[in-house]
């Protein structure tokens, strides 16, 4: 018997280093709570474990997702781009996509950052169900990932190898 989609999800999250764990716990309860019919859609990925709220099956009515890498938690925005942004608190500069870095979950709740999702719900060009429960779908899990926890630092006076010549010896 295969695993819930909630137990694979936790199986993807402990990968990642404590503390980068329980902020993405905090903000995709945060985010479900605030989404609750949004459409749960995961890809545990090569460069990230990417959690997105969208308003069908499509991923491309994805309205916001949590990119989680061994770095951190990201608030994206699939149609980040188009979003007003008076603040100035959205990061990026492609032809779409802008995100928000999550030191923890209270960074949802921040006036900038709700007017944000505030306005990304209201763009979709689906809404979001008003009634009803969202359901949670594993789409895709990567063979190969980047390492889900930051590597160690060398100790002090130390000298860490790179990549290149440790793939030498």
């Amino acid at each position: 018997m295969s695993q819930s989609p909630d137990r694979q999800i936790e199986g993807f999250i402990a990968r990642f280093d404590p503390a980068v764990a329980r902020v993405v716990r905090a903000c995709r309860a945060a985010l479900r709570k605030r989404l609750p019919t949004a459409i749960e859609q995961v890809y545990d990925n090569f460069n990230f474990l990417a959690i997105g709220y969208c308003t069908t099956e499509r991923t491309s009515d994805c309205i916001v997702s949590l990119a989680v890498s061994a770095k951190g938690v990201a608030l994206s925005f699939y149609w980040g781009a188009t979003l007003p942004d008076p603040k100035g608190v959205l990061l990026g500069s492609g032809k779409q996509n802008r995100f928000v870095r999550l030191e923890s979950a209270a960074t949802l709740r921040e006036p900038a950052v709700a007017a944000l999702i505030r306005a990304a719900v209201a763009q979709a060009k689906t809404p979001l169900s008003a009634t009803g429960g969202g359901i949670t779908m594993i789409k895709s899990v990567s063979a190969r990932q980047r390492p889900r926890r930051a590597a160690p630092k060398p100790a002090r006076g130390q000298v860490q190898p790179s990549r290149r010549s440790a793939a030498r010896r």
